[in-house]
Parts: C-alpha cells; sequence; structure tokens
C-alpha cells in the first residue's frame, strides 16, 4: 500500500545499523524520513541491498514534534533514549521499539502517554554499518506488537510503514513467543561470536556444537518454567539455521566488544541468569559466558 499523508513522515532515532537499514528502506519507498541524532545534523549514506544494488541516502535531522518514531537502540541505552524523547513526542505519537535480548514489556507500556502508541519489534534482518553506508547482510522477517490501545487503532499507518522498513512484518497480540525463539539466538550467537572473535558462521564448527547445545537446553529449560513452549529440536535447528543465514555477519555484540563499546549482555545472558534465580534453576553455560564477558 502506498503512503498517505497520514503516514509519511517518520523518524529514526541514532545511526545504529538495524535502524538506518529501516530508515534507508522506508526512504526507498516513498516516506519522509529523518534522524534524531545526539548532535543534529543531516547525514549521507550509502545503503547496499541484499540484491547488490547500491542507493544513496540523505536524511535531515528531525523537527519535533515526532509523530512516528522508530527507537532501534541498544536495550542498555532504550529507558534513557525514550526519556530524552518524550517531550519532543507528538500527542498522537506513535514509537516502535527494538533491540536484542528480551525487553520489558510492561516498563515500555507506561512510559507512552493516553493517546500515544507503543509497539515492541523483533526483528531477524541481519545489517551492516560500515563509515558512510549501511549494508543489508540477511534476509529476516518481523514480529510486530501493539503494547497499548493508542497502538492498536493507529495499526493500519504502522504496519504499512514497518512492512516497507523490515518487512516482511507479521502482526501479533503476543510477540513472547518469538521473543523467547529470538532470546535463544542472540543467546548463542552474540556471546559466542564476541568470545571467540568470530563471524556467525563460524559457529557451525563441530567445535562449538555441545557449548551451543548446553545454551539452548538452558534456555529451553528456562522458558518452560516461564510458562513458555519453546521445544529443544527446533530450537536448535533454528539457530543452526540463522548461523548459516548470516554465515559473513560478524554479531552486534562482536562489533561492540571490538571497538570497545558497553554490550547488550543485561539483556541477553542477564536476563537468562536473573530469570533463572526466580526458579531456582541453574544455567553453569550462560554463568560462564557472564562472568567471562561482564569481566572484560
Amino acid at each position: 500500500m502506498a503512503p498517505t499523508q497520514q503516514n509519511l513522515a517518520w523518524s529514526v532515532v541514532g545511526q545504529g545499523a538495524i535502524g538506518l537499514l529501516a530508515a534507508c528502506r522506508l526512504q526507498l519507498h516513498g516516506y519522509a524520513v529523518s534522524l534524531w541524532l545526539r548532535e543534529p545534523a543531516p547525514l549521507s549514506v550509502i545503503f547496499n541491498t541484499l540484491e547488490h544494488q547500491q542507493y544513496s541516502c540523505y536524511f535531515l535531522p528531525t523537527i519535533a514534534p515526532i509523530q512516528h518514531s522508530v527507537v532501534a537502540v541498544k536495550a542498555y541505552a532504550v529507558a534513557s533514549c525514550l526519556a530524552q524523547l518524550k517531550p519532543y513526542l507528538a500527542h498522537h505519537a506513535q514509537l516502535i521499539i527494538s533491540h536484542n535480548g528480551m525487553p520489558d514489556l510492561d516498563s515500555l507500556r507506561q512510559f507512552a502517554g493516553v493517546d500515544q502508541g507503543i509497539w515492541f519489534l523483533s526483528t531477524s534482518h541481519g545489517a551492516l554499518r560500515k563509515k558512510g553506508a549501511i549494508e543489508h547482510t540477511g534476509e529476516g522477517q518481523s514480529s510486530l506488537c501493539p503494547l497499548n490501545h493508542a497502538a492498536v487503532k493507529a495499526t493500519p499507518a504502522v504496519l504499512d510503514a514497518m512492512q516497507a522498513a523490515l518487512g516482511p512484518v507479521t502482526l501479533t497480540e503476543n510477540i513472547m513467543p518469538a521473543l523467547w525463539r529470538k532470546l535463544a539466538v542472540n543467546a548463542v550467537i552474540n556471546p559466542l561470536t564476541t568470545l571467540f572473535n568470530c563471524r556467525n558462521g563460524a559457529l557451525v564448527e563441530p567445535q562449538y556444537a555441545s557449548t551451543i547445545q548446553r545454551i539452548i537446553a538452558e534456555v529451553c529449560e528456562l522458558a518452560n518454567a516461564e510458562g513458555m513452549a519453546l521445544p529443544y529440536d527446533s530450537t536448535l535447528q533454528h539457530v543452526y539455521h540463522v548461523m548459516q543465514a548470516t554465515a559473513n555477519n560478524y554479531s552486534s555484540m562482536q562489533q561492540d566488544h571490538a571497538q570497545g563499546r558497553p554490550l547488550e549482555l543485561a539483556a541477553i545472558t542477564g536476563f537468562i541468569l536473573k530469570t533463572a534465580a526466580k526458579h531456582q534453576l541453574a544455567m553453569p553455560e550462560n554463568q560462564a559466558i557472564w562472568q567471562t564477558l561482564s569481566a572484560d
């Protein structure tokens, strides 16, 4: 569906890989896209698609009030980012939050005003940010969940935009199965590529198999304790599929570690350990990962 005047303008917060991927794809679909940056300035980006096509994208700084926004920042930055955005949001603003790890959906719901829509989007698209460029490195799909009534009312416009940005998108009232499935992927790929300083595809080698199996077993046990069915065999198969589909990628955590940036460990491995403690479950593989990476 072609964008209408009501849903034409979108703001993307920051210049992370997934955010810039969404921004470029939205712009190529005819949406007016701006960027909300710490230091407002125009930004030119070369967008390299999966089809090996190249486009020049140009983004102006966002001007308040913000009507529609994609907030694809690191998990640890979400709360502070939303607090900074809040004074600049339009009365009927729609905010789409996306990050790795398990989100605190209740906290997100509390952030929005009565007439402001809040959403969570989980995506498996792969993207790599390089100096002056963003590359779409892996085809994926997304799950999109409205978290309050104001979001439900705005569903057609938001869904159209997210189909353009990070489609194909599945609209769901219960995003938890998708979040647990992605948590299993994140719990393996992000920490292990960081520990071993390798691309995602390297993890399919036999020497990593037993470690991966133990991580998945722990996540599936935890999901079951939380009342979420996460079958071991299909989850393990899915994780290997993602590793193979994104074989040439460096994970976001590996890139952050290599460049000395904070890691999203708390929202992934930290969440697993914190939740396991509630159920008095031992998570030795995830505990070892936490101890090693949090000490760096």
